[in-house]
């Protein structure tokens, strides 16, 4: 849609559309019906003025677009970010970031804008694994989903955690160290389908757990299912755990939860690791305060911006018709802490 085009559906030359659209339209006397009709005509026909006053493009711009829902404020996933902008910064290239609140109509004004400055790429990230729907103006160039998965067919890569393999690791973190049998979950389970509202990361972590589990002959005891994965409720399902049995392990599926573990485990007299051993995921800074260092599987915030850029980066230089794989999945770490041990007896 060009701006000859909203012109000639408001019923002016271009020079009154062009004025109206760039803010000067009172300072040199258009009508304010002239002006209502232009910029209303200019909505409907989903116009949007460059920003850039350049003539035809040429090249590159050495830039890349970075929009996220929360992302760039939270000081725990914000190392997406800075991860994001060394890899820029090492391909040549200068990063501009955005943030939404989640809001999608949000969402799709900064796609725009980031489209409208000529971006040569654009990344658009959550910051927790969810399924998205995709802003419009993504499918202008180069994009790349990072912590997200699409809720229809695209052609932008998704870079995510690998959260299948994350539960390999803590399944692997109990078995080896003796524990076959009265494993419980807190946060999700027992089935890959017994998660929370777009549970992507749970569905994908009780699947690796599963599999090792289930290897090794280890017996899932049970599970109790949380609404929300926050401490309050890691605390009450430990603590109706515990009115009924006694667990030897817990695999708390975020640190947070594990963290009202420990409290609900306290109070019980029950202390980690010699009662119980704790394992959860993600890192959260909540894991080094605990007392002992739970035992967790790293989200790679910083790798997950790094490699988000790169896959960019490579589609931008290789044009269109570059082929790259749809989903690219970033390793997940074990950090040890001193919450798994032996069981006894």
């Amino acid at each position: 849609m060009t701006l000859a085009d909203v012109a000639a559906a408001s019923g002016v030359s271009i020079t009154t559309a062009s004025l109206v659209l760039t803010g000067r339209a009172r300072e040199l006397r258009i009508s304010a019906e002239a002006e209502r009709r232009v910029r209303s005509t200019a909505q409907e026909l989903g116009y949007r003025r460059s920003t850039v006053n350049a003539g035809p493009r040429a090249g590159r711009t050495q830039t890349i677009g970075f929009v996220s829902d929360t992302v760039a404020s939270s000081g725990w996933t914000g190392d997406m970010v800075k991860g994001a902008v060394d890899a820029a910064y090492r391909h040549g290239f200068m990063l501009f970031v955005g943030e939404s609140g989640g809001d999608p109509v949000v969402e799709r004004a900064l796609a725009d804008a980031m489209r409208d400055r000529r971006a040569d790429g654009v990344v658009f990230a959550s910051m927790y694994t969810r399924t998205v729907t995709v802003p419009d103006g993504l499918y202008d160039g180069p994009a790349v989903l990072l912590n997200a998965t699409p809720a229809t067919r695209t052609a932008a890569p998704s870079v995510l955690p690998d959260e299948v393999q994350a539960g390999r690791s803590a399944a692997r973190v109990l078995v080896e160290a003796g524990h076959d049998r009265h494993i419980h979950l807190i946060g999700a389970g027992p089935g890959t389908c017994d998660v929370p509202p777009h549970g992507v990361a749970a569905a994908e972590r009780l699947l690796g757990l599963r599999e090792v589990f289930e290897e090794a002959g280890a017996e899932v005891a049970g599970a109790r299912w949380c609404p929300k994965w926050t401490q309050e409720h890691g605390y009450e399902a430990t603590a109706d755990l515990l009115r009924e049995r006694r667990p030897k392990a817990l695999v708390c599926l975020n640190d947070r939860l594990a963290s009202g573990a420990y409290q609900a485990l306290t109070e019980a007299g029950l202390s980690v690791p010699e009662d119980v051993s704790v394992i959860g995921f993600e890192d959260h800074p909540i894991a080094s305060w605990m007392r002992p260092r739970l035992t967790t599987v790293a989200l790679p915030h910083y790798e997950l911006g790094v490699r988000a850029v790169k896959v960019l980066v490579d589609l931008v230089v290789r044009g269109r018709g570059a082929r790259v794989p749809m989903t690219h999945r970033v390793p997940m770490p074990v950090r040890q802490g001193g919450s798994v041990a032996a069981p006894r007896g």
